[in-house]
C-alpha cells in the first residue's frame, strides 16, 4: 500500500475530481439541448467522444490509487451509471428520448477511455522506471 505522501493530500485528490464534474456538466448541458437543435449526426459519435474522455478523465482521477484493475472496473461502472442516469435525464428534455443503445456506446466508450489511460498510465510508468535505471 503507498504511503500518504504517494496518494498526495486530500486536497490534491480533491483537485483530480475537478475535470471530472466539469465534464459531467458537459455532458448534462449537451444532453439537455432540445432534439431539435441538436447538430446532425452527433448520436454515436457524440456519445463515443463524451464517455471516451469522461472514462479517462475518472480514471486519471482514481491514477494514485493502489490496485488499478479493480478501479478501473469501478470507473468503468461509475461511467456506465452515469450514462443511464444521462439517458434518464433525456427523458424530459423535449425532442429527446433514452436509448439503450446510446448508454451501449456510452459504456463503449468510457471502456475505451479507462483502456487507454491504463495503457498510458502503464507506458509513463515503465518509461520512468527505465530512467531511474538509467540515471
Amino acid at each position: 500500500m503507498p504511503d500518504a505522501a504517494h496518494i498526495g493530500s486530500t486536497r490534491d485528490r480533491a483537485l483530480r475530481w475537478v475535470p471530472v464534474l466539469a465534464w459531467t456538466g458537459v455532458i448534462f448541458a449537451m444532453s439537455s439541448i432540445p432534439g431539435s437543435n441538436l447538430p446532425g449526426g452527433y448520436s454515436f459519435q457524440g456519445h463515443l467522444a463524451e464517455y471516451t474522455v469522461l472514462g479517462a478523465l475518472v480514471m486519471l482521477a482514481l491514477r494514485h490509487r493502489p490496485r488499478r484493475v479493480a478501479l478501473a472496473l469501478i470507473a468503468l461502472a461509475a461511467c456506465s451509471l452515469y450514462g443511464v442516469s444521462d439517458e434518464l435525464h433525456q427523458a424530459f428534455v423535449p425532442g429527446r428520448t433514452p436509448d439503450v443503445l446510446d448508454w451501449a456506446t456510452d459504456t463503449v466508450g468510457a471502456a475505451l477511455g479507462v483502456s487507454a489511460t491504463i495503457a498510458w498510465l502503464t507506458w509513463r510508468g515503465s518509461r520512468r522506471a527505465g530512467e531511474e535505471v538509467d540515471g
